[in-house]
């Protein structure tokens, strides 16, 4: 026997109870000034609020957040088309979020400096493949100076 259950009616601009998947994709940008500790930056789109940021951050990925700025940049219109007509880039939202008391975050180094040999393995085989050429194609010193494709 099946229970029937209630949940309460969605009232338009009520407060969302729970998310399950949302409308919105956010994008962790590396800042291009110098900011404090706790403050991350993010693009987000032009339709979410810092409410929506906030419950977003603090839902699904547990992160304590203290406080949400967001500005608009707008895109930039200088470019010109194969017509001469200016090409607008679409405007965005950035948002800055700063990380509760005591959460600090740091961008992370995708990209290390592996520290090796000058010669790894992959160098290796190409320096062997390239000698390999070089004396393919090395003149006979026996030939007196005659090409290899003239022969009989």
């Amino acid at each position: 026997m099946a229970r029937n259950v209630l949940y309460p009616l969605y009232q338009l601009g009520g407060p969302q109870l729970r998310v399950f998947r949302t409308n919105f994709f956010i994008q962790l940008v590396r800042p291009g000034t110098a900011q404090p500790e706790d403050t991350v930056q993010f693009r987000i789109p032009m339709e979410m609020t810092r409410v929506d940021l906030r419950n977003y951050l603090e839902r699904i990925y547990n992160v304590p957040v203290a406080a949400v700025r967001t500005r608009v940049q707008h895109g930039s219109n200088r470019k010109r088309d194969h017509r001469n007509v200016r090409v607008k880039k679409p405007d965005y939202k950035v948002a800055y979020v700063q990380l509760a008391h005591g959460q600090t975050f740091t961008f992370p180094d995708l990209f290390p400096e592996r520290e090796q040999s000058p010669v790894g393995p992959a160098e290796d085989g190409q320096s062997k493949i390239q000698e390999a050429e070089m004396q393919r194609q090395s003149t006979d010193p026996r030939r007196g100076g005659v090409p290899s494709w003239f022969s009989l």
